[in-house]
């Protein structure tokens, strides 16, 4: 095949990979500036801790709250400043004072860690601390920065069916807040039954182990509506050791999840036809021959190259030939078996691998059985609009292990035949090894 067709089909999905990951940054960066002036306002303090427990990025309520400007609490470990919330539990509020020995008036503060409950690193919010504990207009902040953090904290206790969602929760569920009231069996209802099996394992393996609690699964809504989320919780146990609650965060990854489809839907499919591209035809056809040598069985090739497309391109337009690429796909896939594998490697050019090629019957028949199939099917006149369009084709076939003991061997005689093919005239096979090209017969 010609290199500059496979060349442009790369470049083309390099792009459109390209296009893709652009918009995603863009999109990120935006929301990533509205969350930093966001923090900017706060009163809250938000503190950023790496995963060396120093801070590395901090809003000015923050350095306020501390006693400390900019540039001497950049780079600080979070135990120099506040050594009491060294390994404090996630999502739990915690009174703190500053490490100053008692020499300066600043009043006990506050902290809320949200992170892994394993370790210190993750987002801290602290605020000064009352003597009752946290007011209404304190519980009000606090709530306003999981909105910030774009996640929703839960509460359950094991012993019961009692649950306790934050706000965030409920529209994650597909609730108004205050609409249901949490519970572990409303929980249970709402994900999907396919992965209510997953969700529950998980549980109990926290609870058993104490490992942390880390699942995706997804969600139904009342209007029948799915999300997906991600949970990530932990333990907590009594003075016995029991695991009496769990605890821990949940947020939605729908798009995520969205992203990622349509980034492997790029990755690994032509945009137009919706068939593999390259990449999956040559990992696909890999699969067969290993399959073929630990069977002792046959796989043939096909390449397929369209006749005239180039004639409806220049006259009709890129529209039109877009659409005749198109049908010509559709027909293909109808015309081959569940089993055998259909891409667009570039251009007007189709492959398609069929695995279990007969062996109770002379390769040379079987072959044209096969050649006449997808000749007869490409024939036929494509009808868009008011004309109708005709194309032929060029098919090449080869055989393992006939014609080719490896993949690119396999790859490059199949390519030749089906020139020798488009040598001939239309409508025209060869296969692989064969010193004369085989009209379509009918």
């Amino acid at each position: 095949m010609p290199l500059t067709l496979l060349t442009s089909a790369g470049v083309l999905l390099l792009l459109a990979l390209l296009v893709v990951l652009r918009r995603r940054e863009r999109h990120t960066r935006e929301q990533l500036a509205q969350y930093r002036a966001l923090a900017e306002r706060l009163p809250e303090g938000v503190l950023q801790v790496a995963r060396d427990g120093r801070i590395s990025r901090h809003n000015p309520a923050a350095a306020r709250l501390l006693g400390r400007g900019k540039a001497a609490l950049v780079g600080k470990h979070l135990a120099d400043c506040l050594p009491q919330l060294s390994g404090m539990a996630a999502y739990t509020p915690q009174r703190c004072s500053l490490n100053d020995g008692g020499a300066s008036n600043h009043p006990a503060l506050e902290a809320l860690r949200i992170g892994p409950s394993d370790t210190d690193t993750g987002i801290l919010l602290i605020q000064p601390a009352t003597k009752t504990g946290r007011s209404t207009e304190d519980a009000e902040r606090f709530k306003r920065s999981q909105y910030f953090a774009r996640i929703g904290t839960w509460d359950w206790r094991i012993d019961s069916d009692e649950l306790y969602w934050s706000d965030a929760i409920y529209g994650m569920f597909g609730y108004q807040v205050g609409q249901v009231t949490p519970s572990y069996q409303l929980f249970c209802a709402s994900v999907h039954p396919d992965d209510q099996a997953q969700v529950r394992t998980g549980e109990l393996r926290c609870i058993a182990t104490g490992e942390n609690h880390d699942e995706e699964y997804r969600v139904v809504w009342p209007d029948g509506t799915q999300r997906w989320l991600r949970e990530t919780g932990n333990v907590v146990k009594d003075a016995e050791g029991r695991a009496v609650r769990m605890m821990g965060v949940v947020r939605d990854i729908t798009e995520e999840k969205a992203w990622t489809r349509e980034l492997h839907q790029l990755a690994h499919h032509d945009p137009l036809t919706g068939l593999p591209n390259r990449l999956v035809f040559e990992a696909h056809l890999a699969k067969s021959l290993e399959r073929a040598r630990r069977n002792t069985t046959r796989v043939a090739l096909v390449f397929i190259d369209l006749n005239g497309f180039k004639a409806i391109n220049d006259q009709y337009g890129h529209a039109v030939g877009d659409r005749v690429l198109v049908v010509t796909g559709t027909r293909l896939n109808r015309t081959l078996r569940e089993s055998d594998t259909l891409a667009r490697i570039g251009g007007d050019e189709f492959v398609a691998i069929l695995e279990d090629f007969s062996a109770s019957r002379p390769l040379e028949d079987e072959a044209r059985v096969v050649a006449e199939k997808i000749l007869t099917a490409l024939s036929k006149p494509i009808q868009i609009g008011n004309t109708a369009h005709h194309t032929g084709a060029s098919l090449g076939i080869a055989v393992f292990p006939e014609h080719a003991p490896n993949m690119d061997r396999l790859i490059h005689t199949a390519d030749m035949a089906m020139y020798e093919a488009k040598r001939s005239g239309n409508n025209q096979y060869r296969l692989g090894g064969d010193p004369s090209p085989q009209p379509q017969t009918s």
